[in-house]
């Protein structure tokens, strides 16, 4: 068409994908043969309206670059055509027939590239910026989110949606979101194509790949992720980056690679999220070039999570942090009261790199939710239609006494005083504490473990739950609020076991059912922690508190004699997991007054106590 031709100036092959140009749009890709052209498309149509063969000259190894001139480029979108193979724009910004979730019809249709920029007003943004110790992580599958009926929000399973739900992480005391796959990636799970097979790939099984864990479109926000699916996409992300910005809140998207990516794609792509987004960080999955990413100067201003980081240097911000199940599998084995636990308990609790942050949590997507952590012995896959023979069969749950649901009144209180157990452990630990949406009001996947394909009520957020299992709900909100307000419980700095600044107490101390004498046998399931106030600082300068937490993870009770205060100080509890009829806290300023130096523990109870001094 005489309305779009090629400049024949020399345009440079960078930035890769499309871009804007002063008289109009530059494309540039990789690819493998001999004849490259671009294709446009109007509307709808199915063959395109003209086609632009890249020029021999603006090839620079298997990277072809053109500029096509012209005025108007509205209804256009474009592919690419190598050798009469046609493909998609890797680099893509968004993707035509992607607007539908599950779509069976159009799955395995070729996506076309828009060729659109629209413009967004990111005002006074600025990132929160928070330290891993004084985080708060609150993990979030888009689509589940508010995809039931119960969520109560008017753009249910999209990003506004969750902008909808921002008061209720204020609420909650959230400071950091992180959110599953949100890139362009195939949730209709296509057969594998048989090698030599001349049939091809047949159509769509109709199973959804849920959660999003495969190779995809990793410059584009997913489109049925957003309300208004064709047109907005992108601009509802940074709405929502936004908005939360706003509240002191971050975000950071998980980004999964197969290993089979360029690693300089894969930069192109971590670098692009967190520029084009204001990401405040990745969550990087599967098996991306991290010892390109970690050392990448660029990126070392925000938080990069993966499984290892192996030995990358880290000098000032701690940008690094390990995200493993490690903390997962040694604290849910201290909360089901197995043999020989308490040095994972006391390690655990303490593990504080200086040159990492480390991730935690009881519960994540690959697993039980916590509920369901303390409802099932064994997992429940059958829905995934795979003879419930997928799944980690290695959950370190326990059912309470019956398997699954049940209306037995001790089951249920012992069920309830398990997670208030398990959030303790997790929120109390140094590090940064981490859990799954839902969970904090006791969302159950009824045992299945492995809901990779389950788009219904086994993923989606029941939020009935909350009115249910409120008392769940204020408990984890003023754990959260309680360790936000003593430092001593996200210090920036490994504790030393030593008294470094000549106090007379070490910065923390390890206890037996006697104080100063731990107990380390293979049979123990009690443990004492002392936290001593003066070597953590609150924001106004002053020390903290002094506390001790009692552990009795067994199945019977244990007296504890608790370790002297100063003078004029006295014990106090904080949270006692037992006291079913006080929802295992007491309010600040209201903390009963440990009589004695002795203390009953009952079964599997935690008990956090409080130093203060005499009015």
């Amino acid at each position: 068409m005489k309305q779009y031709r090629i400049d024949k100036r020399e345009t440079g092959y960078y930035p890769m994908g499309m871009t804007k140009t002063g008289e109009g749009v530059h494309f540039s890709v990789a690819a493998q043969g001999k004849e490259l052209k671009l294709l446009f498309f109007r509307g709808d149509e199915k063959e395109p309206i003209c086609a632009f063969l890249f020029p021999e000259k603006e090839k620079r190894g298997e990277v072809f670059s053109v500029t096509i001139l012209g005025d108007d480029f509205t209804g256009i979108s474009y592919c690419y055509e190598i050798d009469g193979k046609r493909f998609s724009d890797p680099y893509g910004r968004a993707f035509t027939d992607k607007d539908r979730w599950g779509d069976l019809e159009r799955a395995a249709v070729l996506s076309k590239s828009p060729v659109t920029f629209k413009a967004f007003d990111w005002e006074e943004d600025n990132r929160p910026l928070i330290p891993y110790e004084d985080s708060v992580v609150y993990r979030i599958h888009v689509r589940g989110f508010t995809m039931h009926s119960s969520s109560g929000t008017r753009n249910k399973g999209t990003f506004r949606g969750i902008e909808e739900k921002i008061p209720y992480l204020k609420e909650l005391g959230i400071t950091t979101v992180e959110l599953m796959p949100v890139y362009e990636f195939q949730e209709v799970i296509l057969p594998e194509i048989v090698q030599g097979s001349p049939y091809g790939v047949d159509k769509p099984t109709g199973k959804i790949n849920y959660w999003g864990y495969t190779s995809g479109f990793y410059f584009a926000p997913k489109a049925s992720y957003a309300s208004d699916n064709k047109e907005t996409p992108a601009l509802e992300l940074k709405n929502l980056v936004k908005a939360l910005h706003k509240e002191g809140i971050e975000l950071i998207a998980e980004l999964y690679f197969s290993g089979k990516e360029s690693p300089t794609f894969v930069l192109d792509a971590v670098r692009f999220w967190t520029e084009e987004f204001h990401l405040d960080g990745i969550h990087l999955v599967g098996f991306p070039p991290l010892d390109l990413i970690g050392r990448d100067p660029y990126l070392k201003g925000l938080k990069l999570w993966a499984d290892s980081w192996g030995d990358i240097p880290v000098k000032g911000f701690k940008y690094l942090a390990e995200y493993n199940d490690s903390f997962q599998t040694d604290m849910r084995r201290v909360l089901k009261g197995d043999e020989e636990q308490m040095k994972n308990l006391v390690f655990r609790t303490r593990n504080n790199p200086s040159d990492r942050g480390m991730i935690q949590y009881m519960a994540n997507t690959n697993g039980f939710t916590m509920m369901d952590l303390v409802s099932y012995d064994t997992k429940h896959n059958e829905a995934n239609g795979e003879s419930n023979l997928d799944g980690n069969p290695y959950n370190y749950s326990w059912n309470c006494g019956t398997e699954g649901t049940t209306r037995k009144k001790k089951v249920v209180e012992l069920r309830k005083k398990q997670l208030r157990n398990a959030f303790l452990l997790l929120l109390l630990s140094q590090g940064t504490p981490l859990f799954m949406a839902g969970d904090e009001f006791g969302n159950t996947q009824s045992g299945n473990n492995n809901a990779y394909c389950q788009d219904n009520d086994i993923s989606w957020l029941n939020w009935n739950l909350l009115k249910t299992n409120r008392d769940l709900f204020e408990f984890v909100k003023a754990v959260i609020a309680f360790r936000k307000a003593h430092p001593v419980f996200h210090r920036r700095e490994e504790a030393k076991n030593m008294d470094y600044l000549a106090c007379g107490v070490p910065d923390v101390s390890y206890h037996g059912v006697k104080p100063w004498y731990p107990e380390y046998e293979n049979f123990r399931r009690q443990l004492g922690i002392l936290y001593w106030g003066d070597y953590a600082r609150k924001a106004d300068g002053t020390a903290d508190n002094h506390f001790y937490i009692a552990y009795n993870m067994h199945w019977e009770p244990h007296t504890f004699d608790l370790p002297n205060l100063p003078k004029k100080h006295q014990w106090h509890v904080v949270f006692h997991t037992d006291k079913e009829e006080e929802n295992g806290k007491y309010e600040v300023g209201k903390e009963p007054v440990l009589e004695g130096k002795s203390f009953p523990v009952p079964p599997r109870t935690i008990v956090v106590f409080i130093g203060k001094k005499d009015d």
